[in-house]
Formats: structure tokens, sequence, C-alpha cells
């Protein structure tokens, strides 16, 4: 298990973060594809990321747009080190690397 992070420690990760804000206990982030064909294969990678991690996001799908929400359940739905080597993983996605 994962322990949750201080605040302080949240905030210096989120600098290298830019596309991930602090939403609570989560971190949240939105993605603005072309359209839905390149949203959904955007979910596909991240699916893929998240196995290869063994952590999964909370995904919303509208149209181009894909949300995640990261959390981490076995530490009380708080924020992790597991959070954020996820969202640094899906940022490089989508940067195309």
């Amino acid at each position: 298990m994962s322990d949750p992070l201080a605040d302080d420690a949240i905030a210096d990760a989120l600098e290298q973060l830019p596309l991930w804000r602090r939403e609570g206990d989560a971190l949240i982030a939105t993605f603005r594809m072309r359209d839905f064909s390149e949203a959904l294969g955007f979910i596909v990678r991240v699916g893929i990321e998240a196995e290869r991690l063994n952590h999964h996001p909370e995904i919303t799908n509208v149209w181009n747009r894909v949300t995640l929400r990261l959390t981490t359940h076995d530490a009380g739905n708080r924020i992790t080190r597991r959070d954020l080597e996820l969202a640094a993983a899906i940022s490089r996605l989508f940067a195309g690397g």
C-alpha cells in the first residue's frame, strides 16, 4: 500500500505536471482531442499504461474530451506517489511519447 502524500509534496510535484490540478484528495486533468475517435484511442493507451502500473484512473469521456481522476483507493482515496507516477505517464502519452 502507498502512503498518502503531504500537501507540500503534492504541490511540489504538480509544478512538474502542468496538465494536472488538485481537487480535494484527487488529481484531475482534462485532455482535448480532435474528435471522438482520437479520444477513444487515448483512453485505450491510458488503459494499457494503467494496467502496466497496476493503478487505474476514473475516466470520463464526452465527445472529444477525456477527463481523468486519480486517487489511491487503498490509501483511503488520497493522493500517493502512485497517482503522481500515473499522471506523469499519462502526460507523456498525451505529448506523444
